[in-house]
This record gives structure tokens, C-alpha cells and sequence, in this order.
């Protein structure tokens, strides 16, 4: 117990001495301490003196209780109060001074205006801002800051203070890097972030995200396909973003949106097995075929092979904008692949059937698929596709016949593993005379007998068979 007083008062003793040597603060003299605590409009700071220097609360910008902080003495008694700028009302040449050399911040009122700038009221000091130090950019209509009041930076002050200039874009640009740099600390990959439409190009357009701007790329702010930046955007929409990439030691910023989409391609092959009947919009053309958005962010293939029997591919049916429908062939979600049709697909395949549905010698009407080097290649049905071979088409009907149009075939082979079907134009216009010729010979019978012209035209399609 004794222990402790004697400790006691010892810190006092220690205290005391200390009082007894501490000198107090002077007016302008710059002091530097840490904030201990902050109560209503006050914040409290410890600077080593034997009680705590006060500041305005407002003052602080974000500092909190055990961050270091600078000010200016602008009172001694009955309490030092410091601050991080002028405070209004008279202030000395001198105080201004130590402003200056302490690079700290006044405030000012812009009072006129001439054809250099600003003249600008610091504490009842004339002082000049320059037209171009008083914001960043282009300044559109300089009476705007007439009558405001705003915080200032002394970049000039004469011995005899008849000169003194300041400038506001030099806080500006300082606060625009401190921004920037707060920026940087949390613009990183996978980073959600909320930003205002700054700047738009027809690739995109620039997000300020508070101190620094990212691109969000055209391709990057929808899933279905953006063409125009404006059908998505505007200048000065905040927008929610997703940082996707950062490159250049942070200077190149690549931002997302699409990603708050729901993503089309989760569940296509439960929503588009083959077969599915499709409406859609022709996008984009290549060698190839065509892309067709079959919904917002979900585009699929229609191969050149997989257009209507008839339809090239400068028809006006399939150009760019063109609204088509057709049927969904293959889904690939792993490669987010969709082939499409703009003709009938089987559902099963045809081949496991064609055997018995086309046996050799049946005659059967087909569409014109194309024609190839080794003849014609004809549809029978929604995927099962046999050839007229030249030598069994007539030169003169070969080359009037065209795609998409309708033909009769006779089966000639069947062959499911391999899945080739042969045909024949000739074959089958020959079955259609013999028919015709059995129709003649049945109409002759029910009269009085076979004539002898009739005898010459069965000896004639008899020699056909």
C-alpha cells in the first residue's frame, strides 16, 4: 500500500516538473499530435502539453480516435485550439504565413472577377486565384463561383503580403489522388463495386469508380448482344459493376455487368433438347452460316448446310436482323455451343427405320437437298438423305431440277451402317410408263383385245424392264 503511494506520487512529482518546464503554444505555431477522443463537436488531441489541444470535429476528414493529426494554433486561451485551416474572422499576416509553410488548407470567399481569375476573401486578406486553379477541367461558366465559399491552398504569399495567390484545383487534384488511391486498395478482380457513368465510345464506356475509371467494354454490359453503349447505358447513371480484370499496375481497369444476369446457359439442355421448335433473330453472318440470339445472351449456329432447301445465303430471308424460326439440332453447355436448323430435324434417328420404310424399288418423292459432283442429293426425311447418281439422271432433267424443289426417286440399296441410300430419277420415271402402260393394257382388255399398237408399246416397255 505504501508501494503504490509512493508511485503515485511519483507520476505527479513527474507531472508537475514537466507543467513547470512546458511552454505554451503560440498562435500559428504548428503542433502535431494524436486524437484521443472525439465528444459532439470537439475531437480532444494529445500533442504532449498538460492537457489536450481541441479541434472542430468537422476538421478531422475521416481521421478517428488514435490516428496523428497536424493543425494550425489559432487560440491560447482559455484552451489551445488548433485547426486544419483558417478559421473565419481576422487573421494576421502572420498565421497566413505559417498556412503557407505548413501547406495546410483556408477557406476563402470568391469575392469578384476579372479576366485572370478570382479575387477571393481569406479572413479578411485580398489574395488572387487564378481562373484555372479554380477547379479541374473546363470551366464553362466562371460566374458560378461567385459568392462561394470554398478551401484553398496558398501557393504564393509576399514578404509584405500584398501578393497572395491560391488555389483550389491543387486540393482538388490531392483530394483526387487520396481518392485514387483508396480506389486502387479495393479495385480488385472479383470486386463488386458501384460506379457513375463517366465517358461513352462506341466500344463501351468509362465507369468513374471514385478516383479511377475502368472500361466496361460493349460486350461486357449485357448477355444478350449490345450493339450501341446507349441502349444500356447513360452519362452520369451509377451502374453496379464487377472489376474482371486489372492490368498496368492498376491504370488498366476491366469491368462486367453481365455477370448480375442470370446466366442462360445453366439449364439449355433441359430447356432446348434437339427437335425444340426455336424463334429467332439472325445477329451476326460468317463464312460458314449464321448466329441467331434464341434469347438474351444465348446465341446459337445455323450451318450453311442447315438453311432452307432453296435458300442461298444473300437471300433476303437470312439477313442481318431478319427474324427466322427453326429447330434446335445439338446442345453443347460445357462449350456453350447450340447448332441450330432452319429446316425440319429428326427427333430419333431415320436410319434405324429407312430399311423397312424405303425398301429396294419403292418409288417415293423427295426434296432436292443439293447437287454434288457424284449427282443429286435428295431429302426423304427430316435427316435421311440419299443420292441420284448422274448416271441414273437424265442430262436434260439434271439441269433443270433445283434445290428445295420436289422430285420422284426409285429405292435402288439400303445400306443403314453406312447410312448411304441410293436412288434413281430414270428407274422411277420408268416404273411411272410401266404403270401408265399397265393402266393402258387393263382399259384395252375391258374392250375388244390387245391392238396391234398396243402389242408394238408392250413389247417396247417390256425390253425397258
Amino acid at each position: 500500500m505504501s508501494q503504490s503511494r509512493d508511485n503515485a506520487e511519483a507520476t505527479f512529482a513527474e507531472a508537475f516538473e514537466a507543467s513547470l518546464n512546458f511552454k505554451t503554444p503560440e498562435q500559428g505555431e504548428l503542433l502535431r499530435g494524436t486524437i484521443v477522443s472525439i465528444s459532439g463537436d470537439d475531437a480532444f488531441v494529445s500533442y504532449g502539453g498538460p492537457s489536450e489541444a481541441v479541434m472542430a470535429a468537422a476538421e478531422l476528414e475521416g481521421l478517428d480516435i488514435g490516428d496523428t493529426i497536424e493543425g494550425t494554433v489559432v487560440k491560447t486561451t482559455p484552451e489551445i485550439r488548433i485547426s486544419r485551416k483558417l478559421a473565419k474572422g481576422k487573421a494576421s499576416l502572420e498565421l497566413l504565413r505559417q498556412m503557407y509553410v505548413n501547406r495546410l488548407p483556408v477557406e476563402g470567399k470568391v469575392s469578384g472577377r476579372n479576366k485572370g481569375g478570382f479575387e477571393v476573401n481569406v479572413s479578411g486578406l485580398r489574395a488572387f486565384c487564378p481562373l484555372s486553379q479554380i477547379a479541374l477541367g473546363k470551366i464553362e461558366n466562371p460566374d458560378a463561383f461567385l459568392n462561394q465559399t470554398f478551401e484553398f491552398r496558398v501557393t504564393e504569399l509576399s514578404d509584405d503580403g500584398r501578393r497572395i495567390v491560391v488555389s483550389r484545383a491543387a486540393l482538388l487534384k490531392e483530394a483526387a489522388a487520396a481518392r485514387a488511391e483508396e480506389a486502387r486498395r479495393i479495385v480488385v478482380p472479383g470486386a463488386e463495386l458501384t460506379g457513375k457513368v463517366k465517358t461513352l465510345t462506341p466500344f463501351g464506356a468509362f465507369i468513374d469508380l471514385g478516383g479511377v475509371d475502368g472500361l466496361l467494354h460493349v460486350s461486357e454490359m449485357s448477355r444478350r448482344r449490345v450493339t450501341d453503349p446507349k441502349e444500356m447505358v447513360s452519362i452520369g447513371q451509377e451502374v453496379r459493376v464487377k472489376v474482371i480484370k486489372v492490368e498496368n499496375d492498376g491504370k488498366r481497369i476491366s469491368l462486367s455487368m453481365k455477370d448480375f444476369e442470370s446466366d442462360p446457359w445453366t439449364d439449355v439442355a433441359e430447356r432446348y433438347t434437339p427437335g425444340t421448335p426455336f424463334i429467332g433473330k439472325i445477329v451476326r453472318s460468317t463464312d460458314f452460316g449464321f448466329f441467331v440470339e434464341v434469347e438474351p445472351g444465348l446465341d446459337g449456329l445455323v450451318h450453311v448446310s442447315q438453311l432452307p432447301l432453296g435458300i442461298k445465303t444473300n437471300d433476303p430471308s437470312v439477313a442481318i436482323g431478319s427474324s427466322v424460326s427453326g429447330w434446335i439440332r445439338e446442345v453443347d453447355p460445357a462449350k456453350r455451343r447450340l447448332s441450330l436448323s432452319l429446316r425440319e430435324v429428326a427427333i430419333s434417328d431415320p436410319w434405324e427405320t429407312a430399311s423397312q420404310k424405303y425398301p429396294i424399288g419403292k418409288v417415293v418423292e423427295g426434296v432436292i437437298d443439293h447437287a454434288g459432283q457424284p449427282g443429286l442429293f435428295v431429302q426423304l426425311e427430316p435427316g435421311l438423305v440419299g443420292l441420284v447418281p448422274n448416271s441414273e439422271l437424265t442430262t436434260s432433267d439434271g439441269g433443270a431440277l433445283k434445290s428445295g424443289e420436289k422430285i420422284v426417286i426409285r429405292v435402288m440399296s439400303v445400306d443403314t451402317n453406312r447410312k448411304r441410300i441410293s436412288l434413281s430419277h430414270d428407274a422411277a420415271k420408268a416404273a411411272a410408263e410401266r404403270e401408265e402402260y399397265s393402266k393402258f393394257m387393263d382399259e384395252q382388255h375391258e374392250g375388244e383385245g390387245e391392238s396391234a399398237m398396243a402389242l408394238a408399246f408392250r413389247k417396247a416397255m417390256e425390253k425397258k424392264k
